[in-house]
């Protein structure tokens, strides 16, 4: 596998090695040995998610706060997205920023996102499947959601009018609501 190190600290974008021939193509979506080796990031995943949205949908930016907090690795298995992780660490000097990734069934690759920040993506394609591990279990408690739109963040979301849920269209949090909710 290939890791590609962002410029915000301890997030990573993984290319996974795929072996294709005229049958298919088979990799390894995910080795806990091979993972803490090439990225020095021991992990212990639990819980599994898996949606389905069409071109159009925006999901998030979600996180769950101490102590449930979860490490991600996100996926897409058909379709693609553009995938956006913002940088809530209060201690990091690149808090409030973001990063983002086109994943796709097609590039395979996947984006490792840690404990103290926000995830969210918007979808490119319909009946696109997006898929997360995640190293702790839901805790309705311990969720949070910050505007997708915030403009203290600026998120160039390549759309203009997103499908959005209740949820995440009338969410109030913005950056600053969080600046003291992760250390580093």
């Amino acid at each position: 596998m290939k890791i590609i190190r962002n410029h915000i600290s301890g997030l990573l974008t993984i290319e996974p090695d795929v072996f294709e021939d005229e049958r298919g193509y088979f990799m390894e979506s995910f080795n806990q040995t091979s993972f803490l080796e090439a990225t020095g990031v021991h992990v212990d995943f639990v819980q599994d998610n898996e949606s389905m949205s069409n071109k159009g949908v925006l999901r998030g930016l979600h996180f769950q706060v101490p102590p449930d907090a979860q490490d991600k690795l996100v996926r897409v298995v058909r379709g693609s997205v553009i995938d956006v992780a913002v940088d809530l660490r209060q201690d990091s000097p690149t808090f409030g920023e973001y990063a983002k990734v086109i994943l796709s069934a097609k590039n395979k690759r996947q984006f490792f996102v840690p404990k103290g920040f926000a995830h969210g993506f918007v979808v490119l394609e319909d009946q696109t499947i997006f898929s997360y591990k995640c190293s702790a279990f839901y805790n309705r408690d311990s969720e949070r959601s910050l505007k997708w739109n915030d403009p203290e963040i600026g998120i160039e979301w390549e759309l203009e009018h997103p499908i959005l849920s209740t949820k995440d269209e009338k969410t109030p949090y913005k950056l600053e609501d969080f600046r003291n909710t992760f250390t580093i």
